[in-house]
């Protein structure tokens, strides 16, 4: 109240400056919130929106996006030239099918990788081995990181593809006796395929996901036996080809599929029981190696330690 007064006192000059201050401060404030409100809402688009154009100020964004088109170029350029190619080209995309790689740039990114891995090995045994740049020994080892760059994803291949197909061996039993009870229960070959589908999509994923193709394949328009024998080259069994074969030739006689599913069912259950008294019968065989290694010879400690004993002391 008191410098009120004394700024009353002062005159109208006084008054007229402290009004200014006022205005010009509410003024810079204000511009400085809305500045501040629109940076922060241009950030956030910035985050949700498209990406940056190949070119554009950014620092990492813009190195980011040239990195994705330098890559998605090279991959294009790679299933143009291996993509499309022979007979060779036709077994490695039915291999990556199998494998349950379903990409369309799969086969070039399978090039790209095995040329990597073989440069990228064999650079590191030039660099990190432990011989002379004379020495032959650095060749053969730059000369093995090599070849084992190359052949690691065809191996990583083969492991992928034998675990999916002990999965469709040991599923393919219960996908029949399924298919029995749906056709049993008076539903037709499509829908029975998407009700086992879905029943079989927790024990067994990828042989549910194939049944699922093989839906998807009946409902763009191709026929049940085309979509079953697309269905047992992705599998890569022997008994989905019968199985197909099965179908196709209850199809063309006329005969009953549910009578055909039911003795073809047995028969899998069949197999899988002789299996597994195969893999039963051959353990013993299996057994006899480690147990030469590993347990005859701490027997043998354990009896003939005590006389060795007895021997180096003279307490005999």
């Amino acid at each position: 109240m008191e410098l009120a007064a004394q700024m009353l006192d002062g005159g109208s000059s006084t008054m007229v400056m402290l009004l200014v201050f006022l205005a010009a401060t509410t003024l810079a404030f204000s511009v400085m919130a809305v500045v501040r409100v629109q940076g922060s809402v241009r950030r956030r688009a910035a985050n949700i929106g498209p990406a940056d154009p190949l070119g554009a100020p950014g620092g990492a964004r813009s190195l980011r996006h040239s990195s994705l088109k330098a890559a998605q170029r090279v991959m294009d350029y790679t299933s143009k030239h291996y993509g499309d190619g022979g007979e060779d080209m036709k077994v490695l995309r039915r291999r990556m099918v199998q494998a349950g790689i379903y990409n369309g740039r799969a086969v070039a990114a399978f090039f790209l990788i095995r040329t990597a891995l073989a440069v990228g090995l064999a650079l590191l045994a030039f660099v990190f081995a432990p011989a002379e740049p004379g020495d032959p020994v650095l060749w053969m080892l730059v000369g093995v990181g090599g070849i084992a760059g190359y052949i690691g994803p065809s191996v990583y291949l083969d492991r992928r593809i034998k675990g999916r197909m002990y999965e469709h061996q040991a599923g393919f039993p219960d996908f029949m006796d399924l298919l029995v009870v749906c056709a049993d229960a008076g539903l037709s070959m499509e829908a029975s395929l998407d009700r086992v589908g879905r029943e079989l999509g927790d024990s067994y994923p990828s042989l549910c996901a194939n049944i699922h193709m093989a839906n998807l394949e009946i409902r763009a328009g191709r026929t049940m036996s085309e979509a079953l024998e697309h269905f047992a080259d992705r599998l890569g069994l022997e008994e989905a080809r019968s199985f197909a074969t099965l179908i196709q030739q209850s199809e063309e006689l006329g005969s009953s599929i549910t009578d055909a599913l039911r003795v073809y069912s047995d028969d899998m259950r069949h197999k899988r029981l002789s299996r597994a008294e195969e893999k039963a019968y051959s353990l013993p065989a299996k057994l006899a190696l480690p147990m030469m290694i590993c347990i005859f010879p701490v027997l043998f400690v354990v009896i003939l330690l005590p006389v060795f004993v007895r021997l180096m002391v003279g307490n005999y």
